[in-house]
């Protein structure tokens, strides 16, 4: 593809770059801006760019071309190498001079895009906003999913690969979307609206200030008694308005996303929805709102975009349930509708006791799979089974599936561990329904590449639903190239995409703005 370079010079100024056999002229903007775009170059090889402008030259070497993805997200996305699984033997290991690293500071959000990354803050100054050899000193700090990821797409490419770790813990999903595409939303522009109205209030309003200066002081409070009894640091960091707090909407990307455009990249890597607990069903509406504002933005058409579904997590149930996760599970495998998307499947990789699993590695290496079938088009199986149709056959009901491989199987999965065939294990985690809408667990067996689903109490089954659960413990589909099945449901029965959360920020509008306390 072309490359984008760009800088800052003085209004007018003539700009020369040169690299290779090529060299590129522009001027600077009324406001000193410059851009120019590289025509295609081999991946490989060290590179040297030289960038002249009347007051000299700026030499850059040891550039490198191939794969940059931008992998974003919250917490799960953040999560640091050295706490992955095996992480001391992991960070030893991270020798690769032909990935490189570079770090966004995830402290940074604001009110109004932002042409550049604002790295002003003193406890994220090292490391960030610079690319660096992956090392196992740079490396022990970055993004263990985007390391594994990228380290499995090198070693099966054998092409350089650039990672840009752009993740915030606890960041809700519309902090990352632009303005303009919340506001040119029928569905969620309300949203826009309420963030308006709260900056408003906090910035313009006596009663405003108020609240701001009491809540502020309160976090002050609490975070002094935190560092008395030796206890972690409040999170997310201290409120300050609109202005500097990354749960409004369009704040990161105002500060995080917007800076970055239109860097050359091949695609994103998204990890997030942990903090929608409130818009599970919704989010099937707003993450395509994402993607597209995304794609919109960068002008590289619909560049790919692949995302990792939400792993099991807490208490698993001993009866059927309504499902938790499992709505958040669906909306993200109903993304896969847009084109030029892929899910890596973790269903089977997390943990009951902590929504941060350490096993990382599996995340990656399924990411990776997803970028080599969608993107590069390999003849590789990447995915796991995804439900297609379902049929009732009497007193039971056979379902059918995409992506079975090579076949389904009853599957074993240890952490790190290549998936094995369990002859001797029954399926587990389907649930059946009649008409009266109660859930029972049903007997299911593989048939050829369908499977069949019955229960004795269930002589007339509607529907089925599969790993239908916050942590459906035990859930055992997969195809035989190793790649468990995503959960889904056959009925569907919750209200549209986004009526649940245009009511809650109408409301708030409606009702009028103040400050909860410090958690």
């Amino acid at each position: 593809m072309q490359v984008p370079v760009w800088g800052w010079a003085e209004a007018g100024e003539k700009i020369t770059v040169s690299i290779d056999q090529q060299t590129k002229t522009c001027t600077a903007d009324p406001a000193g801006k410059w851009m120019v775009r590289l025509d295609p170059m081999e991946t490989g090889t060290p590179r040297k760019m030289t960038v002249k402008g009347k007051s000299g030259a700026l030499e850059i070497t040891d550039i490198l071309l191939g794969e940059v993805w931008l992998c974003s997200g919250q917490s799960n996305m953040a999560w640091p190498l050295k706490q992955a699984m095996n992480g001391q033997q992991e960070v030893a290991e991270a020798i690769y001079p032909e990935i490189r690293l570079f770090d966004v500071p995830n402290a940074m959000d604001s009110k109004v895009p932002l042409e550049r990354l604002q790295n002003n803050n003193p406890i994220v100054q090292k490391n960030y906003c610079i690319w660096r050899p992956c090392s196992p000193d740079t490396a022990k700090d970055f993004s263990a999913v985007a390391y594994f990821f990228g380290r499995d797409l090198h070693q099966a490419l054998h092409v350089p690969v650039g990672l840009i770790n752009n993740s915030v813990g606890g960041s809700p999903i519309v902090a990352w979307i632009s303005h303009s595409a919340l506001m040119a939303d029928s569905d969620f522009k309300v949203v826009a609206q309420y963030f308006d109205g709260l900056a408003h209030y906090v910035e313009n309003t006596p009663k405003g200030k108020r609240d701001l200066e009491a809540r502020s002081a309160e976090y002050d409070a609490k975070q002094a008694e935190a560092r008395a009894k030796d206890k972690p640091p409040l999170w997310p960091p201290k409120y300050l308005g609109p202005v500097k707090s990354w749960g409004f909407g369009c704040s990161l990307f105002n500060a995080l996303i917007n800076p970055l455009i239109p860097y050359g990249m091949r695609g994103a890597v998204w990890y997030q929805g942990e903090a929608e607990w409130q818009w599970m069903y919704e989010y099937r509406g707003i993450f395509p709102v994402l993607i597209k504002d995304w794609r919109s933005r960068w002008g590289q058409g619909a560049f790919p975009f692949l995302f990792v579904q939400l792993p099991n997590w807490s208490n698993p149930s001993p009866e059927p349930d309504s499902g938790g996760w499992a709505l958040i599970r669906e909306s993200q495998l109903a993304t896969l509708k847009l084109p030029n998307t892929g899910m890596a499947v973790t269903i089977d990789v997390g943990e009951a006791a902590s929504i941060h699993p350490i096993d990382k590695q599996d995340v990656g290496e399924r990411l990776s799979l997803a970028a080599r079938g969608v993107v590069h088009g390999e003849k590789i199986v990447y995915s796991g089974p995804i439900y297609r149709e379902m049929k009732v056959e009497g007193h039971s009901i056979r379902l059918s599936f995409d992506h079975v491989g090579s076949g389904l199987m009853v599957g074993k999965k240890s952490a790190l561990q290549p998936t094995v065939e369990d002859q001797a294990g029954p399926l587990k985690r389907f649930a059946i329904a009649g008409e009266d809408n109660k859930w029972v667990w049903g007997d299911a067996r593989i048939d050829k590449n369908t499977v069949v689903v019955s229960s004795p109490a269930v002589p007339k089954p509607v529907a089925v639903r599969y790993a239908w659960a916050n942590n459906p413990e035990g859930c055992n589909l997969y195809n035989k190239d190793g790649l468990p099945a995503s959960p889904f449901r056959t009925d569907t029965t919750q209200p549209g995409p986004s009526t649940q959360m245009g009511a809650f920020y109408k409301s708030k509008l409606e009702k009028g703005f103040s400050l909860t306390p410090v958690k």
